[in-house]
């Protein structure tokens, strides 16, 4: 595995600093997962649903661990914790700014006897901005629930800005580790969840830098693209994606309209998002005919892409068809979803269930306690 032989010290709470982790277990990484003694991870409490040990959150970010209990307070598990930070590799860790420093764990007291030291700091706000780092509070004030709903903000249906954070700190781990190869000194790596958002907006925070005006919430449609949205069947909506123009023109063949792609007002894309309300109901009215299934299997043999809106059930059951096989099994907890990158030469192989409290601590309190080799 790629990271055979990497020690990762996670001392990381709820989902973004985790995740993170969860990809370096993946790869083959060693983590151990610092938590607090009697409660743990904040996300052991949060259910339901519940698992035999725990609950689905908590499993969901923490398979692949060893868990050891320590008391951060204490002063014999403070030396243990530093102990683990100065034979580590990595060190992952959302702390509030200043809970580490006292008790000697930040970046530049660890580095002093471990300059190797790749350090991950997660936050929601970056530098020293006392917010809470919450992944809705990020997702409304960094302003992804202001292009999001229709009549109202709203907030997308997962924790996406953790997970997003999560995959740039692991991209900034894993580019500290390959420049440690090269340099041997390790580096801070500092990941926020204001910066990865505003990172992942992409057409719609350049639209904002091109023209000084925000985006607006439009539903299920695109600013820049049409019809790029979802329309309504005779049962049901359709997701129907036409990115460009030779698109347009097949769907308007399937539906029995082609004189669609000739009018002047739909002939190109730009014209078609200027008229999008009369698009809309020339489409509604032919699509109005048949049933969400019936257009999808016409629309995609003619090589135009559409679909039935699903619900997770349905995304794993796409999945499971395509040979993707979404679904790893992980001991005696429930099964998970498979890492999501194929590797030819290095596939992830070893899924393991998500650590009780303190499963580990024997054995790594022994190590810890052990003289350096």
């Amino acid at each position: 595995m790629p990271l055979d032989g990497v020690v990762v010290a996670d001392f990381s709470r709820v989902l973004a600093g985790p995740l993170a982790c969860v990809n370096l277990a993946d790869l083959g990484a060693t983590v151990i997962k610092v938590e607090r003694p009697g409660s743990g991870d904040d996300t052991r409490g949060w259910g339901p649903p519940w698992t035999a040990h725990s609950s689905s959150y908590f499993e969901c970010a923490n398979r692949s661990k060893q868990s050891v209990a320590l008391d951060l307070g204490d002063p014999d598990d403070l030396v243990l914790a530093r102990e683990l930070a100065s034979r580590a590799d990595v060190l992952v860790e959302n702390f509030r700014s200043g809970a580490l420093r006292r008790r000697g764990l930040d970046y530049e007291s660890v580095r002093v006897g471990n300059p190797g030291i790749v350090y991950c700091s997660v936050s929601g706000f970056g530098g020293d901005a006392d917010l809470p780092g919450y992944d809705f509070l990020v997702q409304a004030m960094g302003g992804l629930m202001s292009v999001t709903g229709t009549d109202e903000p709203a907030k997308v249906g997962v924790a996406l800005v953790d997970v997003l954070a999560a995959k740039d700190a692991t991209i900034g781990i894993l580019a500290a580790l390959r420049a440690r190869e090269q340099s041997g000194r390790g580096q801070r790596v500092e990941v926020n969840l204001l910066s990865s958002l505003l990172g992942s907006m992409a057409n719609q925070a350049s639209s904002y830098l091109t023209t000084g005006r925000a985006p607006r919430r439009m539903g299920n449609s695109h600013p820049s693209i049409a019809p790029y949205e979802t329309l309504r069947c005779k049962d049901d909506v359709l997701a129907l994606a036409c990115g460009n123009d030779g698109q347009f023109r097949r769907l308007a063949e399937v539906l029995g309209v082609p004189e669609l792609a000739d009018d002047e007002r739909f002939a190109t894309n730009a014209e078609r998002v200027r008229h999008r309300p009369e698009l809309r109901a020339a489409l509604e009215q032919r699509l109005g005919t048949d049933t969400v299934v019936a257009w999808a299997e016409r629309l995609t043999e003619a090589g135009v892409p559409a679909g039935p809106v699903g619900d997770l059930a349905d995304g794993f059951k796409l999945a499971e068809s395509l040979g993707l096989a979404p679904i790893v099994p992980v001991g005696d907890s429930p099964p998970q979803v498979r890492h999501p990158i194929g590797y030819s030469e290095t596939p992830v192989a070893r899924y393991t269930a998500p650590p009780r409290l303190g499963q580990h601590s024997d054995e790594i309190r022994r190590w810890l306690a052990e003289e350096k080799k």
